[in-house]
């Protein structure tokens, strides 16, 4: 192989690792940040675990129901027995996975900032209740 061709192998994967680390430096100083994934199991104890996240605008919170029990991830006023157990932030829309069966997965990407109280519909009065404060970016 020549020395010219050797080079331009080697230099292509160093310019596409530079044009990558340069783009992730741009996104870094420009503020815009990678938006993450964060976990929640619904357990047979009747709990969220964790029960409370903190998260950016933009994340995702993706709630697995490990539990042998069908379970709810519901943010909707008027479908609490409690006032005080579901809180949705000014702008925010309310949000209900249905019934979650053994093993399933609802997911959520919250867009607006605030602390959203959310809880499951059939153990809401054993306490199943979670929170998500969502900071913005």
């Amino acid at each position: 192989m020549s020395e010219q061709a050797t080079a331009i192998m080697t230099r292509k994967p160093r310019g596409r690792l530079l044009a990558l680390c340069s783009a992730l430096i741009l996104a870094s100083a420009s503020g815009t940040a990678l938006a993450k994934t964060v976990k929640v199991q619904s357990t047979d104890l009747l709990k969220f675990e964790p029960a409370k996240v903190v998260i950016h605008v933009g994340d995702t919170v993706v709630w697995h129901n490990a539990s042998v029990l069908v379970h709810t991830v519901t943010d909707v006023p008027k479908l609490a027995a409690k006032a005080a157990d579901v809180a949705l932030p000014k702008g925010a829309k309310p949000f209900n996975s249905g019934n979650l069966q053994p093993k399933a997965d609802f997911r959520h990407r919250f867009t607006a900032p605030g602390t959203y109280r959310y809880f499951c519909i059939p153990h809401e009065a054993a306490g199943m209740l979670g929170e998500v404060v969502v900071e913005p970016k």
